[in-house]
């Protein structure tokens, strides 16, 4: 393979990562604040969803023209292919942590019952973070078992996300009876919290997308 062809490929992974780091970032700032129990501070992280939509726009038109001007091999060519999907997963999981720090930040208060909803939010958002992580990371992974490997453990996260979020809906909907007043809160808190989870739907996708580039086979996507 050429050699600008190959610099041109590494440039987009760059980009590709850059996108998914910033996404990831806003995640783990968002998980501390949660932690230190100072919901107020969410209103400082920095996500524009517009500036990674704008920048995925630019990633695509690059892969369509280093298609368009060279004939990449196999691997290469599935690569191109992934890159070109997971941009736009990688928007779309923005578009769920967005959601997620907006609407918890606005619906939480003292009002509602916290100790119960941080003790679902907390892990369900570690799982969340734990399953983009690494989906990203094998984007840079060139070890066929480590790629399969960490597939696996994004798949372990994303089941467990979507079981963290059954149980803190069935918690909040019991709430919800106790505390018609808070209903609107409590449902609102509960849209946040399905965000964060889809964002583990998300990193699935990532990951087979991530394992299909690597190891090639049938894209599955969630």
């Amino acid at each position: 393979m050429l050699k600008t062809y190959e610099e041109k490929r590494d440039n987009i992974k760059d980009e590709v990562l850059l996108i998914g780091n910033n996404v990831v970032d806003a995640l783990e700032i968002s998980l501390t604040i949660l932690k230190s129990d100072d919901i107020s501070a969410l209103k400082d992280i920095d996500l524009s969803v517009k500036k990674l939509s704008n920048k995925s726009n630019e990633i695509d038109n690059l892969i369509v023209t280093t298609l368009a001007l060279y004939s990449p091999e196999a691997k290469d060519l599935r690569e191109m292919v992934s890159y070109l999907k997971i941009t736009n997963e990688l928007v779309r999981a923005a578009g769920n942590v967005k959601g997620f720090i907006k609407i918890f930040r606005k619906a939480f208060s003292d009002d509602l019952d916290t100790s119960t909803i941080l003790e679902y939010t907390i892990p369900l958002h570690k799982s969340s973070l734990l399953a983009l992580r690494t989906s990203i990371s094998m984007i840079e992974e060139t070890n066929d078992k480590h790629t399969e490997d960490k597939y696996q453990r994004v798949i372990v996260e994303e089941s467990k996300a979507d079981d963290l979020y059954a149980m803190v809906e069935k918690n909040i909907l019991k709430l919800i009876t106790k505390n018609l007043e808070l209903s609107k809160e409590y449902f609102d808190i509960l849209s946040s919290l399905r965000k964060l989870e889809r964002t583990s739907d998300r990193a699935s996708s990532i990951a087979s997308l991530a394992l299909f580039a690597q190891i090639g086979g049938d894209i599955i996507q969630s």
